[in-house]
């Protein structure tokens, strides 16, 4: 499974490529506006699609289909890997087939149905972004849906990716991984949980505490060769 990172600061996305945790980026207007500020928004856009190789998911804010195809062109004009979030409304899905069909890469979002992300697939996009975290919110089971999309795109050999979105906790992550979605796209506060473990760092203690009590050091590599 894919990893993408949910966020717009420039720095946690650095980060987690450095570490080479992240396949790729998903953003939103509400991400980008806690830390864009004073910048330039298009100078910044072109640092988050620089920091990663991999698919750069930006939102047009327009509502109507011919508003978001013209903010789908200039966005993806903006890198190679720029992918075009538009939100799963009628409108939405005419937009999909017409950036689909100019060979733009199209990230259905705000999906919260199985059958939402069936007609997305028939529109053609290129993801499918269910948001777990807010059905939960709803008292319904996310993670139900994942299961629900994985059957009908398999039944049909849909191409589309499902990405699961609005991740809370890294059950959502572990889950999304057993029932075979192809990405999940994860803040950098649930990221840095899913590499933590208590007992990690308490075996990591009893090593240094046991070298440092035998007085165990790594030789350099010119100490090994003499």
């Amino acid at each position: 499974m894919k990893i993408f990172i949910d966020t717009a600061d420039i720095k946690e996305i650095r980060r987690a490529a450095r570490a080479g945790l992240i396949d790729g980026v998903t953003t939103n207007p509400s991400l980008l506006a806690k830390v864009v500020g004073d910048a330039n928004l298009a100078d910044y856009m072109k640092e988050i699609t620089d920091a990663v190789e991999g698919p750069v998911s930006l939102e047009v804010l327009a509502t109507d289909s011919e508003g978001m195809l013209a903010q789908g062109r200039d966005l993806a004009a903006l890198a190679d890997n720029v992918v075009i979030k538009v939100p799963l409304t009628e409108e939405g899905l005419v937009a999909t087939r017409r950036l689909r069909a100019e060979g733009i890469g199209v990230n259905v979002t705000l999906c919260f149905s199985a059958s939402q992300a069936l007609l997305a697939a028939k529109a053609g996009a290129t993801f499918i972004s269910p948001f777990v975290g807010r059905l939960d919110d709803i008292s319904h089971e996310g993670m139900e849906i994942i299961a629900q999309i994985r059957e009908i795109y398999d039944n049909y050999g849909f191409d589309t990716e499902i990405l699961v979105a609005s991740i809370r906790h890294p059950l959502h992550f572990v889950d999304s991984a057993l029932l075979g979605a192809d990405i999940a796209t994860i803040p950098p506060a649930v990221l840095w949980r899913l590499v933590q473990h208590p007992l990690t760092d308490r075996g990591v203690e009893a090593f240094l505490r046991d070298a440092e009590k035998a007085r165990i050091e790594i030789p350099s590599a010119q100490e090994a060769e003499a």
